[in-house]
């Protein structure tokens, strides 16, 4: 008996979406980033990307807890000296919704070029709509 590694050639991807409204921003990443990953199937291989496609949508109605949405600070650097850039969660959700998620799973995913192929297969819109209707994606509930 050989045990079974999958590999690129044979992975079947699905396609769902995420209604994220009034759940919390962790819970609801950590959910479609294992989703991305692909530990939700059983065939699932650390080296292999074997994950689904994820559609979120209504991003910008996610909730924070407590005092984060006022006290939580997105830091980026601009590479000149004293070009440290913070943002509060709350304008940053006000201003670009979509990224307010997108870094909450990009950095729960694995940290190389494998990680990157995963992220590219999130899709996140800030209101309802979305236009990847061709792919016939599935409803998904998170049990969060």
């Amino acid at each position: 008996m050989k045990t079974f590694m999958v590999n690129a050639a044979n992975v079947e991807r699905k396609w769902f979406v995420v209604d994220v409204e009034g759940k919390v921003l962790g819970r609801a990443a950590s959910e479609v980033a294992k989703i991305l990953r692909g530990k939700h199937k059983p065939q699932f291989t650390p080296h292999v990307d074997t994950g689904d496609f994820v559609i979120v949508v209504n991003a910008d109605k996610i909730a924070f807890t407590g005092k984060k949405l006022d006290n939580k600070i997105y830091r980026h650097h601009t590479g000149w000296v004293g070009g440290l850039k913070e943002t509060k969660a709350r304008h940053y959700l006000a201003q670009k919704p979509e990224k307010v998620f997108e870094l909450a799973v990009k950095r729960m995913l694995p940290k190389n070029s494998l990680g990157r192929q995963m992220f590219k297969k999130l899709k996140v819109y800030a209101g309802s709509e979305h236009n990847h209707q061709a792919q016939k994606p599935e409803v998904l509930e998170l049990n969060i």
